[in-house]
């Protein structure tokens, strides 16, 4: 595990697709992260309100690798409650 400064959002992100998430908007996701120094918290922001600019994460197929999306917030040092935020926001968008 690298230390946080080292860690890219870009890096983050292919860990949650290659669990089986879809991110809609991704650009735009990508945009907002790169902007911002602390981009844990603006992934936070954007999981929990995204939906209401039109950016979504979701199953690409119906099925949801928890264990590999677990494995990605610990990997990245997120808080046990982002993850929590995370995974109701992608039964939400099911």
């Amino acid at each position: 595990m690298g230390s946080l400064s080292k860690e890219s959002f870009e890096e983050f992100l292919e860990s949650l697709k290659q669990a089986g998430i879809d991110i809609v908007k991704e650009s735009e996701v990508r945009e907002r992260l790169a902007e911002v120094r602390r981009w844990r918290d603006a992934f936070t922001t954007l999981a929990s309100n995204g939906s209401r600019i039109g950016i979504l994460f979701k199953s690409r197929n119906g099925s949801i690798n928890q264990a590999e999306i677990h494995r990605a917030f610990t990997e990245f040092q997120f808080p046990e409650q982002t993850e929590a935020l995370f995974s109701a926001s992608l039964k939400a968008n099911q």
